[in-house]
């Protein structure tokens, strides 16, 4: 196992054996699949789709919400803890779908490095290049799957191409596939000179590997028609003549991505990706707050960087997902909310396989626990031993799209407030409650996110909701001196409302008003994102 940054002390065993990592991709990549493939893996289930829990075999998916199931994609981000070999996996599986873009991004300030799906026949899509951005912001180390290599496939070189010119990253292959489509056959592994051939009977089953004394090994053409062979040979030898060879150091750094060629239905090439990982993805890393918190430090610090309400309707329960920045977590122990400086007894933290949780008895750096409470943790709430630590805030950012809230049943329009707020603080939307009239705006980045809460809402409250249209489009957060704050809100009332944290907002209906405030009002300023507190 490599060591973590140099002029570092070691990590203590139990920090330095954790991956914390998520995965991302355009939707319909395949990254739920490879999400599966890697519990199957993990001995966290037994076949792609059921997850064990506990000797009881549940069937359940990485995707838990209805809406969710009933689409077939991935619109919240689920973490899920399972040991692989010597390591501790944490993984994150984030939303794919663009909609859901804000729940990414505050999901990718949790975890170490990124996993890139990348589909063999599309190539870089708007939403990984996006979800990609975001990971260099952070300069998380990135490792490459390219899957679908079973289908009709562009050209490797293509492919690698593509990414070095779309991301500004040097590619290196770790594996090279052979033939694509119907042709498939497997992979040649680079980093450890193998062959891996595909089973197409058996989709759960593990590739067949063949070790053998290089490329040039006759026991090759035993394997591979003498054309595909040829092919191969001439390939793997361009690719290590133009292409940067693989370096560790680079990639923890960020500046080079290793590339896996398979296909995650058929259980191809996921497992290599894994040792991937395993071997050259980062331990748990400093986090930054007033001073770089280290994982090694002996007191358990974390911070809350998403929030689920109702994971299980029948308990009305919220769960605030806590990565652990430092320290050794136990059971029970008692905890600093720094936002309220008031003590927080952590008596039932639970560790996540998809929708399925288990108690947790401890937590090391690096790990993601969920704690259950009943509204006091919000995003971005910092917890500590005592130390009154503010780690680098979390950005919320301005809705695209702003609608009116209404109950289909008017009685019952006071229980639709409550939760409406209820996901404002679990960052599933943003509230804006208006100066002037009543009920609640509703604000969120994309269409779907509407469709996503008036189906949750439904379910878990049992209240019809619609989304009527407003006359706003967009919102901005309000700053600048108090006095001028108050006075410029009192001169634009019909603009203004507040956010669910009571922050003062201004909601726009053309670019034109934010214009006149820039001109008119000097003294304030207008931004559209916010830096959460922890």
């Amino acid at each position: 196992m490599l060591d973590a940054t140099p002029n570092r002390p070691d990590l203590p065993p139990e920090i330095a054996r954790r991956r914390t990592f998520a995965i991302i991709s355009h939707p319909d990549a395949g990254k739920t699949t490879l999400t599966e493939k890697f519990l199957l893996y993990g001995g966290a289930i037994q076949m792609a789709g059921q997850v064990r829990a506990k000797g009881e075999a549940r069937r359940t998916r990485s995707d838990f919400m209805q809406m969710e199931k009933d689409r077939g994609i991935s619109v919240s981000a689920s973490a899920m803890s399972f040991e692989y070999r010597e390591n501790r996996f944490n993984l994150v599986d984030t939303p794919g779908h663009s909609d859901f873009s804000e729940d990414t991004y505050r999901t990718l300030t949790a975890v170490d490095a990124a996993i890139m799906v990348i589909d063999g026949a599309k190539g870089v899509e708007s939403q990984t290049r996006k979800l990609f951005e975001v990971c260099r912001l952070r300069d998380l180390p990135i490792l490459t799957f390219c899957n679908k290599m079973d289908r009709e496939a562009r050209d490797t070189f293509e492919i690698i191409d593509e990414i070095q010119e779309n991301l500004a990253i040097d590619v290196t292959p770790a594996s090279w596939p052979i033939g694509m489509g119907r042709d498939f056959l497997g992979c040649y592994d680079l980093i450890n000179d193998r062959l891996e051939l595909m089973d197409r009977a058996d989709r759960n089953r593990v590739a067949e590997s063949i070790r053998l004394e290089g490329l040039d090994d006759p026991a090759m053409a035993d394997h591979i028609p003498a054309a595909q062979l040829d092919q191969l040979r001439e390939e793997v030898e361009m690719a290590r003549g133009l292409l940067p060879g693989f370096d560790p150091q680079a990639v923890r750094e960020g500046h080079l991505t290793p590339i896996w060629f398979g296909s995650a239905i058929n259980s191809f090439g996921v497992q290599e990706l894994m040792d991937g990982i395993a071997h050259y993805g980062p331990p748990p890393q400093p986090q930054k707050a007033e001073r770089e918190i280290l994982p090694e430090e002996d007191k358990a610090t974390g911070f809350v960087f998403k929030v689920q309400a109702n994971m299980d309707p029948k308990h009305r329960d919220r769960v605030a997902f806590v990565r652990m920045a430092s320290g050794h977590f136990t059971r029970g122990m008692k905890l600093l909310h720094v936002r309220t400086k008031k003590q927080m007894a952590v008596s039932n933290p639970v560790l996540f396989l998809a929708s399925d949780r288990e108690l947790a008895e401890e937590a090391w750096a690096g790990d993601i626990i969920g704690i259950p409470n009943h509204g006091q943790l919000r995003i971005g709430d910092a917890l500590t031993e005592g130390e009154a630590l503010h780690f680098k805030g979390i950005p919320s950012f301005a809705p695209e799209l702003l609608r009116n809230a209404r109950a289909g049943d008017p009685m019952k329009a006071k229980h639709l407030d409550k939760a409406l707020m209820q996901f404002a603080e679990e960052g599933a939307a943003k509230v804006f409650k208006p100066m002037i009239g009543s009920g609640y705006i509703v604000g969120v980045v994309g269409a779907l996110q509407f469709d996503v809460l008036a189906s949750r809402i439904e379910m878990e409250y049992g209240l019809p909701v619609r989304f009527e249209g407003s006359q706003f489009t967009s919102a901005r957060w309000v700053s600048g001196d108090r006095a001028a704050v108050e006075k410029f809100a009192n001169a634009n009332k019909g603009h203004m409302a507040t956010d669910s944290d009571g922050d003062m907002v201004y909601l726009t209906r053309l670019q034109w008003d934010i214009d006149r405030v820039e001109r008119d009002w000097p003294e304030v300023t207008l931004t559209a994102t916010k830096e959460l507190m922890v």
